[in-house]
Parts: C-alpha cells; structure tokens; sequence
C-alpha cells in the first residue's frame, strides 16, 4: 500500500529547513531519470542532508512514517540503481551536500570522505597530500563517493589494486532504524562477528545509507608509461598481458578494443586520431606506473617487453605516449567508446565478467552466436582484459526503429548473453550493479542459496522494505502494518 509521503515531506521541512527539501518538480526532474535514459520514476521531494545526524534523523521518520528512500549521489547508475519508483511511493535521499573530505592521511595512506565526495576531488586531495586513489572511470568528475562504496565499483586499475570493496577500509552508514553504524576506524585486525562494512559494500543502498568512507591510499606516481598497441586476436592480448606480469609489478591497466569501436570514437570524437598506422583487428592499451624514482623507468620497462612481444609476432606494432598530453589523449579513446556507442545507434549494453582465461575466447564466439541469433545485429566487446570485465553490446540492424527494436528486442536478447555468460562460468554483474535493470535475471540465474540469504539478510537488517525498494533483492510486498 502506498503511504501518503506529505506528512513526512512537511515535518522534515520544518526540521532542516527549506533549502534540504526540494519539492520544484522542475528542480525534481533530472534526478528521476537514469544515466541511460531507460528508468523514469517519479518522487515528490528530494531530501538533503548536510550531516550523519540529519540522514539518521531523516532515515527513522521515514521509517516510523512508512515511506520509502532512495539513496542518490551523482545519479551515474547504469542499472537504474539510483531512480525511484514509477509510482512516486518513495523520497529521494540526496547525499550530494555531504561534499566534506574529513581526513587526508599520507602517512597512514588513509583518506576519509563523506558521501557526496566526487571522485575527482578526492583525487585531487590526495594528490596534494603526495598520495593518490587508485580507482578511476569516465565517470570521475561525476560519481560519488557513497555511490561508488554502494556499488563495489570498478574501472581501469582493478587488474593493480582490486574493486572498491578492496579500497574501503571502513564505512560510516545510517541503518534502517536510524542507528549509525560507525565503522571508520581502519582495523587492520577485527574479530567482532559478522564484518558489517563489507556486507554495506556493493548492497546499492538496500541496507543502509552511506555516510561516509575511510579509503585505502597508496604513493603517488613518480612516472608512467601508457602504450597503444595493434594486434590480431584476443588470444595475443592476454599473451602480452601475461608476458608483462610476469616481468614486471607496474602494470596497472591493461584495456582491450576492437577495432570498430575504435572507429566509432574516431567518427564521434572531435579532433581524434588514431595511435598507429594501418588497420589491426584489436587494440589494447597499457598503462605502468612506477612510485619511485629508483629502477628501470615505465616507459623502459614498457618498450623493452613490447620491442619482445612484436618479435615474437604477438603484436604487430605499438607506440608509447611520447608526452601527458597524449598519453591523456589514448585514454580519452578509451574513455569515449560508450558515448560513442550510443551516437552510432541502439544497442543492447551487458555489463558481464568471465574468467580472465575464458575472455579471449568469450568475446569472439559469444558475438558470433548473438549475430547468429539475432539476424541483423552486430555484436561486439571491449573492456578490461586483465580483471575478466566485458562490456558487450549488441547493436540494432541497420535501419531499425531505436525505441520499438529495443522494446521488442532487449528482452530476447539480454536473457540469451547471460546464459552464455552463465556457461563460461562468469557474472551478469561486473562494476556496474543489479539495480532495478538485472532484477528478474539475478532471479533466473541465481542459485537457491544465495537468494535466500540476499532475501534474509534484507528482510533481518530492513524489514520496513525502506531502503531503495526495488533494487538488487527481490522480495514480496512489505506486510502492511496493523
């Protein structure tokens, strides 16, 4: 049953003030909308707090009122992990004024930062600070901190240092009661029972609200290398990839494309050009980084084991960013290959991961049996070779109507990838979440286990169902109260 959320809209006005409830439904609307444009929702304010105090204040009235919350930082979900219900049943809970960095610590290699830090600001901070975090994406000067905690996110240098799951040391997070849990201090040992930060990591608000993070820091880069590099196959990519990690600890990304997704960005990207000559079937680019001043230089280590690899005809040439400016320039390929996927047209985008020693092999024939299928389409992949991520996008017949194929399309055609992702023993989910977009096929695909244990653990810490209803765990409507 759907509560009237006026009452509560009213009291939490006068409690924090005008400025903390936006009830414009033109202010509203860019927030009821998913970063793909494929959610819509409806809302009748946005709650915005400045403090831990007030979202505990904000998440115990809303409970006792029986009015759901909808967690949202910088609103990049591409899952629809952030966007409220159609039905307008529950509030915004906007944690982009909670901006504070409260703690900058080199010396313990620790950053503490509120919710609504954007990712590019802490980058900033610890830089300053001599440190740097080492989880970047596209998305940097947008996406937030208590999104990305909320999400397990991932990006370019999972392959050095891990998901964001590996760089939370503690969490500070709101419960469904109100109760704060305060778990920032960064606890190298800690044997009191069920880890509770670890469990509010990649839950997508379903348990708690994120307040705030302590992040794992690591010694600024004195030098890097970032190389550019044509080849035949997969198969050679993760060839190179293994050469290099055995010869060297500074790899840090190790990004795989194919050439048509090259060409795309070429066509959409003002002003770009392409690193190398002549046409290769795939591309990869190379990223190492070194934190001192000491040993053979990145850009050594990296034209050494290329110089080795194009001998051995694993690659068929390369070239290495001869100044920032264009080492930013061959990210900024890479970085543009989703906007300039949307540009050429509709598609159907998965975010899966497989076994790294599989993603060769799955990029090639899951795109052949898709097409098979599918008459028309054209599938393709690209990602992050060195952690198993494959973003595979399968795209309209030439010609086709956007919104009807999609309509009639996605449906058959999403199902079809997550078996084939199922069979090699890979995830539906990689970096980007379930949110409201992969619902029904966690359901399918889900072993019994552990969709009784998603659903008990929800329904033991949120029996209210008050947490961003809707996403990640499937459940039975809420028992009305007496």
């Amino acid at each position: 049953m759907k509560v009237d959320p006026s009452p509560l809209i009213q009291s939490l006005t006068e409690r924090l003030g005008p400025k903390a409830v936006i009830t414009d439904q033109h202010d509203i609307a860019p927030w009821l909308v998913d970063w793909r444009g494929r959610f819509h929702g409806q809302s009748a304010a946005i709650i915005a707090p400045t403090s831990t105090a007030e979202v505990s204040m904000i998440v115990a009235m809303a409970g006792a009122a029986g009015v759901a919350l909808v967690p949202q930082g910088g609103n990049t979900s591409m899952v629809g992990g952030a966007t409220p219900p159609a039905d307008g049943s529950a509030l915004i809970l906007s944690l982009r004024r909670m901006n504070l960095i409260r703690q900058v610590d080199p010396a313990g290699n620790l950053a503490i930062a509120e919710a609504g830090v954007i990712l590019a600001d802490l980058h900033a901070a610890a830089e300053a600070a001599g440190r740097r975090f080492p989880l970047t994406l596209g998305a940097r000067g947008s996406a937030t901190i208590g999104g990305l905690v909320s999400t397990n996110a991932g990006g370019t240098q999972v392959l050095r240092f891990g998901t964001m799951r590996a760089l939370v040391a503690g969490v500070e997070a709101v419960l469904p009661d109100g109760s704060v849990h305060d778990g920032l201090a960064a606890l190298k040992k800690d044997n009191r029972g069920y880890e509770l930060t670890q469990l509010l990591v990649g839950a997508e608000g379903t348990l708690g609200i994120i307040t705030a993070a302590t992040l794992r820091l690591v010694p600024a880069v004195t030098a890097r290398a970032v190389a550019w590099a044509g080849l035949a196959s997969p198969d050679d990519a993760l060839a190179v990839l293994r050469r290099m990690e055995a010869a060297t600890d500074m790899i840090e990304s190790f990004e795989i494309v194919p050439d048509h997704s090259l060409g795309l960005v070429l066509a959409h990207l003002p002003g770009a050009r392409a690193p190398l000559a002549g046409h290769h079937a795939w591309h990869i680019l190379i990223e190492a980084a070194a934190t001192t001043e000491a040993g053979e230089p990145p850009a050594a280590v990296l034209e050494r084991l290329l110089v080795s690899a194009i001998a051995d005809g694993l690659i068929a040439d390369a070239v290495i960013a001869a100044s920032e400016a264009q080492a930013q320039a061959f990210w900024g390929l890479r970085d543009s290959i989703s906007a300039a996927e949307r540009a050429s047209g509709p598609a159907v985008q998965h975010d899966i991961s497989v076994p790294v020693a599989v993603m060769p092999r799955f990029m090639i024939s899951a795109a052949r049996a898709v097409e098979a299928r599918f008459a028309g389409t054209s599938a393709g992949a690209f990602g992050h070779l060195g952690d198993g991520n494959v973003h595979f996008h399968v795209r309209a017949p030439a010609g086709a109507d956007g919104e009807r194929w999609y309509a009639e399309q996605a449906p058959l055609i999403t199902p079809f990838v997550h078996d084939l992702v199922t069979a090699a023993g890979g995830s539906i989910s990689a970096e980007h979440g379930i949110g409201q977009m992969k619902l029904a096929e966690l359901v399918r695909l889900s072993a019994p286990a552990r969709l009784s244990a998603l659903r008990a653990i929800k329904l033991a810490l949120d029996p209210g169902q008050i947490m961003n209803p809707g996403k990640l765990v499937a459940l039975a409507p809420a028992p009305e109260a007496p």
